[in-house]
């Protein structure tokens, strides 16, 4: 997508929030707000299978992947002699379905997200070990060391870059998530924020974005209010009381939760998009690794791999993500401008 306007970044019991809901019963179960790890083996040597307990939002697929030497050899030689590659996730406490959540199995963690990285994984030759945290954390795990990387529906940003390193995997489009009985639309024009009440999530790159337009208005003398959720589930219900106008968050699960509740009297729709980048940027999700750690250039190259063997058409599909792909993975790419213009 070269525009940000035609189409899509991370938001984060059953009640008359969403059928999401009822998917994510459990999401939290991973260890509450402190890290928890999950290590899904292959099922058979040279296989991944994605969309595993996924409970309807994937496709179940099983992907014919192996490790490619002329890739592995270009690991760095810590992670290469550790035979893991840790792969960090920012899904607590409550998941964003379809890309990260846990399974019907109230323990795997599944989703679009931890699946590419278990493929990346496997083309390494490396076992996958999948951390969930929340977001916030996510990124401590990178600094620490915990994880090697983070395939999470991290957005590129020059400002990141001062800390990590990328490797493009997927369009970042954002999204607005309205009512489906709402006449509100963004049409692409921040102005059109004036008077309402928005939700997004906190230390997100949805955020920064809005609290810029925010800034712009106020300084038009006009007001958006700016509300921040535990969860996506509360999210949801506050859009569903009339509490606030809209939400704006990653467009693939706006999608999926459109999906989800078609038909029913808590239905949604998308009320317009906008590039994760900015609007002179189309914005793109990388796996996220620590800066200078000599990650980025073979995780390309992973993905480049399943792009070019169509491995990651399978996985994209398998999701209903397809039109969210990108012609090849891009070793720091331009990303998110630091002034956002």
């Amino acid at each position: 997508m070269s525009t940000h306007f035609t189409r899509r970044s991370l938001i984060r019991g059953i009640t008359a929030a969403t059928a999401v809901a009822s998917l994510a019963t459990g999401l939290a179960a991973c260890g509450g707000d402190s890290d928890a790890a999950t290590t899904t083996d292959n099922a058979k040597s040279g296989e991944v299978v994605v969309g595993q307990v996924s409970n309807g939002a994937a496709t179940q697929t099983a992907i014919k992947v192996s490790e490619v030497k002329s890739v592995s050899a270009e690991l760095p030689a810590a992670v290469k002699k550790s035979g893991t590659l840790k792969i960090g996730i920012g899904a607590l406490p409550a998941g964003f379905p379809p890309l990260a959540f846990t399974g019907s199995d109230q323990k795997t963690l599944t989703g679009s997200e931890p699946d590419l990285g278990r493929l990346v994984a496997a083309v390494l030759g490396l076992k996958p070990e999948v951390q969930n945290s929340t977001w916030e954390n996510l990124f401590v795990g990178i600094d620490s060391g915990k994880v090697d990387v983070a395939f999470s529906n991290v957005t590129d940003t020059e400002e990141r870059k001062k800390k990590y390193e990328f490797a493009s995997y997927r369009q970042d489009n954002l999204a607005f998530l309205v009512p489906k009985k709402s006449t509100w639309n963004f049409d692409g024009n921040y102005e059109n924020l004036a008077g309402k009440t928005i939700a997004v999530g906190s230390g997100t790159n949805q955020e920064k974005i809005l609290l810029e337009w925010q800034a712009k208005l106020a300084k038009e003398g006009k007001k958006v209010t700016v509300k921040h959720f535990q969860d996506s589930n509360s999210t949801f219900l506050a859009l569903d009381s009339g509490k606030i106008d809209a939400s704006f968050g990653p467009n693939p699960g706006f999608a999926y939760h459109n999906k989800q509740t078609a038909g029913k009297p808590n239905a949604t729709r998308t009320a317009g998009t906008f590039s994760g980048a900015g609007a002179s940027l189309q914005g793109l999700i990388a796996a996220t690794a620590k800066k200078d750690s000599g990650l980025a250039k073979p995780l390309a190259d992973a993905i480049n791999y399943l792009i070019k063997n169509g491995q990651y058409a399978q996985w994209l599909k398998a999701y209903n993500l397809s039109n969210e792909a990108v012609a090849k993975s891009e070793v720091n790419p331009p990303g998110l401008p630091l002034d956002n213009s």
